[in-house]
């Protein structure tokens, strides 16, 4: 497995772009301020984005768990029933959800791409993310679609993850190859995600595109495997968002055999995925809306993995011990406090409690209880971009790592005029 730039035009036929066509107001020229509270963002406010396949492609969706879904997952999710797509279309700045004619904009959205590409709009995965119940600017995305056709490029990876970003501060956007039956296979990404985000997928856009040759239900297969251990484990604030989608596309260009069995080439594609959506997973979180640095829980030596998983989410997820990471203090009792209220069996007198960084390690707990340490050293343990909370149970061998953030006075900022 090997690490390359390009994003979501490194596997071989795809091309992408993203341009500005006036869902967010303003075009922006890199000297706006940012919204009050909020961090600078986009340079120039791309709010469109289109991905388009050489050939059509299996196809696979996980979409969000939130009972509220917005119109263009119901329209994905038909436009999915037969495991193939070819494009993607995408806008920010408005979610079309639980707003006027939003089933009717997200299905003319398909059209308007199918004219612009010359595709026909089944062929089309639709997302949107943005503020929820405002109409979408339908006139504004018909606009702007030439436009984004137009400059469809082998270098458009990094304009279309623009085009996706709302609060996100930074671009998310990967590519790994990995080699399947002796042919180089690649996979690339671009995704979104800083606030409303929670597991079961929390409010994140994420687009792979790969050139493997895969059969539409194994790609299915390893899209469910993977995503509840990676963009599943994620939480910056306990909310889960109506819009969310992680879809990958797969175009067969690579050359490869056919994966149509689990067999060594599945077992390959899957490894590359997973590390591709783990790193993302990691980057939405420490992205999280105001954020100053990204916490990692593992919780090890459980009875199961399920229960590793809800001992360590019920951690990254807490607002106390949220807080008191962004404050570097080492209050191990706020981590085994949410642990025991996250309903997962365990013992807590066999609990021991880590932190640790780029600059050391300190024990804190032992046995469910505390033990001297220096306060000097946990606080600049603390004070690094990345903190893990280690905890160990040592009732079991399975284990899990979740990714939150710190809570910041940022965060209520940014969230307190977010729809004006």
């Amino acid at each position: 497995m090997k690490q390359i730039s390009g994003g979501v035009t490194a596997p071989m036929g795809f091309t992408a772009s993203g341009v500005h066509c006036g869902v967010k107001k303003g075009k922006g020229d890199g000297n706006q301020p940012a919204r009050s509270g909020m961090p600078e963002v986009l340079a120039d406010k791309k709010d469109l984005a289109l991905i388009v396949s050489e050939q059509p492609c299996a196809a696979a969706a996980v979409y969000t768990m939130n009972r509220v879904k917005a119109a263009p997952i119901y329209v994905t999710m038909d436009h999915l029933e037969n495991g193939e797509a070819q494009a993607i279309v995408a806008n920010s700045g408005n979610a079309n959800a639980c707003a006027p004619n939003s089933h009717e904009h997200a299905e003319e959205m398909c059209v308007l791409a199918a004219r612009a590409t010359g595709l026909k709009p089944e062929d089309f995965v639709v997302a949107s993310t943005g503020v929820i119940g405002q109409e979408l600017n339908i006139d504004a995305i018909g606009k702007g679609l030439p436009q984004a056709a137009a400059a469809l490029s082998r270098d458009g990876s990094d304009a279309a993850a623009n085009a996706i970003m709302t609060t996100d501060t930074v671009k998310k956007e990967l590519a790994f190859t990995c080699s399947i039956g002796g042919k180089t296979v690649t996979l690339g990404a671009i995704a979104k995600g800083s606030g409303m985000i929670h597991p079961n997928m929390g409010t994140m856009l994420c687009f792979i595109t790969t050139d493997c040759a895969i059969t539409p239900e194994l790609l299915s297969d390893a899209l469910h495997e993977i995503v509840p251990r990676t963009f599943n484990r994620v939480t910056v604030d306990g909310d889960t968002s109506t819009n969310d989608m992680c879809v990958v596309l797969a175009n067969s260009m690579a050359g490869n055999p056919l994966i149509e069995w689990k067999d060594d080439g599945y077992t390959v594609f899957v490894k590359t995925l997973r590390h591709l959506c783990e790193q993302l997973s990691r980057a939405i979180a420490a992205d999280g809306e105001g954020a100053s640095k990204l916490i990692t829980c593992t919780v090890q030596g459980a009875r199961s993995e399920e229960s590793a998983e809800r001992l360590a989410k019920a951690v990254v997820g807490s607002p106390l011990v949220k807080a008191a990471m962004f404050g570097s203090d080492a209050n191990w009792g706020r981590v085994l406090c949410a642990m025991g209220y996250s309903k997962a069996p365990f013992r807590p007198e066999y609990v021991d409690i880590s932190f640790s960084s780029a600059v050391g390690e300190i024990l804190v707990c032992k046995q469910g209880a505390g033990v001297d340490f220096d306060e000097e050293s946990a606080k600049s343990i603390l004070s690094q971009d990345e903190v893990v909370i280690t905890v160990t149970l040592s009732e079991g061998e399975d284990s899990a790592t979740c990714w939150g953030c710190d809570l910041t006075y940022d965060y209520v900022k940014i969230n307190g005029d977010y729809r004006t």
